[in-house]
């Protein structure tokens, strides 16, 4: 298990590379390129993989480091073509994306050989599970190019940033660059904000919530890298009853009253729920952030890197602060 950040100092403080990869014999480009990733699986190349395909989330991420990849899959763009805030920093005109309409995981193999990886990249929420490459799917692409692993499952925001940082040194990035170090700083002046906030809260309570057409979702913080992040720099979150294994409490809409709160942070994702679904439920009209229409839109996945976060915490602080 790895370790959890809890103390905001300890989160801001403390930069240590999660142990997540193996060394290879050069780095440099010459020679064999090795890497051990977290389901146990070595991956030896020729030579350091120059086309990279990778989930759209971590490509984003990767781009943040100086890496660029060939292909993407995953969220891209929004329904009215404009980028997915998941894939912030990407071009969507400048990569493929390789995606298959039909089943959650399915790629489109023709797109994806046509590109000629040497290396996909995806991470897990639930190992084994691989995050929007289904198991059918994997064994496919696996003919084409090895896949490599992260696992963020249990990772603060911190150790999932350095997990993709460490695969980003593999594949060439500098991590003492100058825009990687004041992604570093962004991120910790908007963290030192949101602690603001956080104290300026003081008794009042957040809610984190999702929802379909006909259950209620309240998040369990605890669950969550990015909310477990914020509580620990001093968000009041209110701590849902998630059953084991899973990351929401769920329930009727005309129940969604049982937690009240005076600031919803509502899941803005594309394809889940609206900030309208939640303000026509009559129930959940009932309690006090709906009451004086204190809503904050949560960025439920953002790239992994520190610029990306610094970005989400920063705006986070920013629309939490127009409710006080």
């Amino acid at each position: 298990m790895k370790r959890r950040y809890f103390a905001a100092s300890a989160a801001i403080a403390l930069v240590t590379l999660a142990a997540c990869g193996t060394s290879s014999p050069d780095d440099s480009g010459s020679g064999p390129w090795t890497y051990t990733d977290d389901r146990g699986t070595t991956i030896t190349l020729d030579e350091t993989p120059k086309r990279v395909v990778a989930q759209s989330s971590l490509a984003a991420g990767l781009k943040d480091l100086g890496v660029d990849v060939v292909g993407v899959f995953g969220p891209l763009k929004l329904a009215d073509g404009s980028l997915d805030p998941q894939a912030a920093g990407l071009d969507p005109d400048t990569i493929t994306d390789v995606t298959a309409g039909g089943e959650y995981g399915s790629l489109d193999l023709e797109k994806l050989a046509a590109l000629k990886p040497d290396l996909v990249v995806t991470n897990m929420y639930l190992p084994p599970d691989l995050w929007y490459i289904n198991d059918a799917t994997a064994k496919k692409v696996a003919k084409l190019a090895p896949i490599l692993a992260v696992d963020f499952h249990g990772d603060s925001i911190i150790e999932s940033i350095e997990d993709v940082q460490k695969v980003g040194a593999k594949l060439g990035a500098d991590l003492d660059s100058a825009k990687v170090l004041k992604g570093r700083t962004d991120f910790d002046a908007a963290s030192k904000r949101l602690t603001d906030v956080g104290a300026e809260l003081a008794d009042r309570k957040v809610l984190v919530v999702s929802g379909t057409k006909d259950l209620f979702y309240v998040a369990d913080p605890a669950q969550f890298p990015d909310l477990d992040y914020y509580e620990s720099l001093g968000l009041p979150v209110i701590k849902a009853k998630a059953k084991p294994g899973t990351y929401w409490e769920d329930m009727s809409w005309e129940k969604s009253d049982t937690y009240d709160a005076d600031v919803v942070m509502w899941d803005s994702r594309e394809g889940g729920s609206t900030l309208q679904q939640f303000k026509d439920q009559p129930v959940f009209s009932t309690i006090t952030a709906a009451k004086n229409d204190a809503w904050v839109p949560w960025a439920a996945v953002a790239p992994a890197s520190f610029a990306a976060y610094a970005d989400v915490i920063d705006r986070l602080a920013d629309d939490i602060e127009d409710q006080l």
